[in-house]
């Protein structure tokens, strides 16, 4: 079937790295290995990050302005051309979707979301016209993709029937890490020899960007669970850039002076290779949807120590793929740190774990297969064209 997708956070085709994007166009790609025809229809981007309501006005005239275009352009087409389907992946209040709904309902047409969250506590602040809109979004869908049980628990007061929520977990195509993890010795000495990296040591990896915010505090919180654990010999590999990379190194540097190494940015192929050749992911997760980052390190045969918060459990399977602690217990944290740290082979077993569970059950064919029945399933559902409503 014809999938018209839109993603008002980020575009997959936006010039900016991000999770975002990266899922975008795992999306697309799990659509088309579905054997669907995807057409980006829109880049508008409705994210308006500083609670400016003149902006989300324009943002919103922009969006209905184009779905009024869009619909007059599909109206006339014949049934080869006009999308069978809309799929907009992540709406939430400062990122709201003023066109799929609109489209949806005017060419009766049923409309899916992936990633949705909604927030009460935004109905009478800054953000109170986007918070409406994606309550209004939730609601008018056929089906709501939600890559984790804390998802499903935000949207369900809003959506008519539980049938019309389906848990699809994050995802991503594991043939670079596994590939990247047959070179394992190769990628580890190439490595040890350009960053100094001690390689007779378990080598620690965290991939995230350097931001403000939540990444700040995770990357804070992994400073105090290191300085905890500054008896033991490790070193680590951080990859990653942004604007308080200064910040970050410090951090780090005080907690364990001389044990981390930075590679900057890495593509998505450099990345592997890193993966592949460190031992042990570990990162505090704070206010983290679910952790892309910690999917991926596992893909490469490493296990993940985490926590239990929002949707890493989804990511993570705690005491098979990996340790999770506690939210907010740092001593925790550092604890499971040291032990897997300590013990090579539970290390090993759990990294193999990590990969296979990756490979089976959160590779993008596994989620194309189900992307395939959930929209098959919906095929035909939508709403009358307002044109014929009564």
């Amino acid at each position: 079937m014809r999938i018209a997708f839109y993603a008002p956070l980020k575009s997959p085709t936006h010039s900016v790295p991000s999770g975002d994007r990266r899922v975008a166009r795992l999306l697309v790609e799990a659509l088309e290995r579905a054997g669907h025809q995807v057409e980006l229809v829109s880049a508008l981007r409705t994210y308006e990050p500083d609670g400016d309501p003149a902006r989300q006005a324009v943002l919103r005239d922009q969006g209905t302005g184009l779905a009024q275009e869009l619909v007059a352009r599909w109206s006339g087409s014949g049934s080869g051309l006009r999308p069978d389907v809309w799929f907009t992946y992540h709406v939430y209040y400062k990122a709201p979707d003023w066109i799929g709904p609109r489209v949806s309902a005017a060419l009766g047409i049923p409309y899916v979301i992936a990633e949705a969250s909604y927030a009460p506590k935004r109905a009478e602040g800054a953000w109170a016209m986007g918070h409406t809109a994606a309550g209004e979004a939730i609601q008018s869908a056929a089906l709501v993709l939600c890559p984790t049980q804390d998802d499903i628990a935000c949207i369900a007061p809003l959506v008519s029937s539980r049938e019309k929520i389906i848990l699809l977990p994050p995802f991503l195509d594991p043939a670079p890490y596994q590939a990247a993890a047959r070179l394992r010795e190769a990628h580890r000495a190439r490595l040890s020899a350009q960053h100094h990296i001690d390689g007779s040591v378990p080598w620690i990896v965290v991939a995230a960007m350097m931001r403000p915010g939540d990444k700040l505090a995770s990357y804070r919180m992994l400073a105090e669970v290191l300085r905890r654990i500054a008896d033991l010999r490790w070193q680590l590999v951080v990859a990653g850039d942004g604007t308080v990379r200064d910040e970050v190194e410090s951090a780090l540097e005080r907690a364990a002076p001389g044990r981390a190494r930075f590679l900057g940015e890495c593509a998505a192929e450099d990345l592997a290779a890193v993966y592949a050749a460190c031992d042990l992911c570990l990162w505090p997760a704070v206010n983290e949807a679910y952790g892309m980052a910690m999917l991926e390190a596992q893909a490469a045969g490493n296990p993940v120590v985490s926590r239990a918060v929002r949707g890493v459990p989804d990511v993570v399977r705690d005491g098979e793929t990996g340790l999770l602690a506690p939210g907010g217990n740092e001593g925790a944290l550092a604890g499971f740190t040291r032990d897997l740290l300590a013990d090579a082979p539970r290390r090993a077993e759990m990294g193999r774990a990590a990969a296979r569970f990756v490979a089976g059950e959160r590779s993008i064919d596994a989620a194309a297969a189900r992307l395939g029945r959930v929209l098959d399933g919906i095929a035909g559902v939508g709403t009358r064209p307002a044109a014929q409503r009564p």
